[in-house]
């Protein structure tokens, strides 16, 4: 089967420490590989991934294989030149210091027919959807968010729209207002009628006020003359 590889030389990483997570991800499909090392708390794992992720590119541009059809074939991890520093110690000495790298080389390869025919029967018995499925579905997704928020949009935007309102020509009144103004004008007579009332009431109590001033003043005046007389 054709394979595919990607290489990472002069790496600041020991091969011992490289090994420990190439051993995860070896013999192992690219998606549970990715996953692996996403969820690997070694620092060497980052340097793996982007790694992987290259071989994976790689075998998709160049060989035009689908991802969701690769596996880890190999992967291992080289000494490179190794860097000497000293640190001063105690009574003048000095220690020596080794700075390790590596050459880190992923290759991924394809499943046989018979391997993948066994895959996609397991799948379909545990109810699985292939990466190939998901990949698609996740790229679908934006574009249906972004249908519904215009649609949204679109929705909104027609209902704050405001109708129209019908002008009237200067000099006639509106045909609804008729009854308004009507009834409003009979409020204004009824008003005025108990104005009036109100002011005919007061001028009858006044002229009996000044009638009785009056007579009270007329029976002032005859007790005055009665006494003079007397």
């Amino acid at each position: 089967m054709p394979e595919t590889r990607a290489t990472l030389r002069y790496s600041p990483t020991s091969p011992y420490k490289v090994r420990a997570v190439l051993d995860l991800i070896r013999g192992v499909e690219v998606g549970e590989a990715r996953q692996q090392l996403q969820l690997c708390g070694r620092d060497a794992a980052d340097e793996v991934l982007k790694l992987l992720d290259s071989a994976i590119a790689n075998a998709e541009e160049n060989d035009h294989l689908p991802a969701d059809e690769l596996y880890v074939s190999r992967a291992w991890a080289d000494e490179g030149p190794t860097q000497k520093r000293w640190r001063p110690r105690a009574r003048g000495r000095g220690t020596r210091i080794r700075k390790r790298t590596s050459h880190v080389t992923v290759v991924v390869a394809r499943y046989s027919d018979e391997q993948l025919q066994e895959r996609a029967r397991r799948d379909a018995a545990s109810g699985r959807v292939p990466d190939r499925r998901r990949r698609v579905q996740r790229r679908r997704r934006p574009q249906r968010e972004a249908a519904a928020t215009e649609e949204v949009e679109t929705t909104e935007a027609t209902e704050g729209v405001e109708t129209p309102v019908e002008e009237t020509p200067v000099g006639e009144t509106p045909e609804t207002g008729s009854d308004e103004t009507r009834s409003d004008e009979t409020g204004s007579d009824e008003t005025g009628s108990d104005e009036t009332g109100t002011e005919e009431t007061g001028a009858e109590e006044s002229e009996q006020l000044e009638a009785v001033g009056d007579a009270e003043t007329e029976a002032g005046a005859s007790a005055d003359e009665t006494e003079e007389e007397a």
